[in-house]
């Protein structure tokens, strides 16, 4: 069988369910990544913070999610997991292995790893703003809240964009990783496709060709994003 058939939407065509497992990749990613500005915001404001306890949980937060590999986060939130429904299910007399959703864990486990890293880019972008301009906004009259909204958040959201934009791209690529809870993503679906036919090099290829499509879609719309946040600026 050739590959244009292999890879092609007929009868025995495996490019469907590449396609969609490739939509399982990038709905993972995102989940994550969205989770992870959230967990990366709320630990760049404890790294701020003038309280000590709350910058030592940040800092004790960024250095193991940053020291670790990330498919023992993986494992460990997997197991883990799976161990503590265990429990809770022993308590009703289920027994018996339970499994957490591979799809939940992933999400997850992105969102944890890609915050301790997104924490440092929201530091660092705080870190190079124009103290001007907020001292201009309290000289108008502003309150905290408004300043935050209206100078600080856009003004840390522009600076921040290339750091996000990088961890983008490396979230996309470790979202292969989450294969390994039997979640049924691109890279998985390409095994599968390989395993079945015998044609390792024309899926893995297909995989390849899918994740740059999707990659370089996404160096685009942050390019494109930068410029729309920078215009007016030198």
């Amino acid at each position: 069988m050739s590959a244009f058939t292999l890879l092609g939407f007929g009868p025995g065509g495996w490019g469907g369910a590449l396609l969609l497992a490739a939509g399982t990749t990038l709905a993972l990613a995102l989940c994550g990544f969205l989770l992870g500005a959230v967990l990366g915001g709320l630990a760049a404001s404890a790294k701020l913070s003038g309280l000590l306890p709350l910058r030592l949980a940040a800092d004790g937060y960024t250095t193991l999610l940053r020291g670790v590999p990330d498919l023992l986060v993986i494992y460990l939130l997997y197991f883990g997991g799976s161990a503590a429904l265990g429990s809770i299910a022993g308590l009703f007399g289920v027994t018996g292995f339970v499994g957490v959703p591979a799809f939940a864990v992933g999400v997850a486990a992105l969102g944890i790893i890609s915050g301790a890293y997104q924490a440092e880019v929201f530091r660092g972008a705080y870190l190079a703003l124009d103290r001007g301009q907020i001292e201009a906004a309290r000289a108008v009259g502003m309150h905290r809240g408004l300043i935050l909204r209206r100078v600080v958040a856009p003004l840390v959201a522009r600076d921040a964009l290339p750091g996000l934009g990088n961890v983008w791209q490396i979230l996309l690529k470790d979202s292969a990783l989450v294969s390994v809870t039997g979640l049924v993503e691109l890279l998985r679906q390409a095994q599968v496709g390989a395993g079945s036919t015998r044609q390792p090099f024309t899926f893995y290829l297909a995989a390849g060709a899918l994740y740059l499509a999707i990659t370089s879609l996404s160096t685009w719309g942050f390019s494109r994003a930068e410029a729309h946040a920078r215009r007016g600026t030198r």
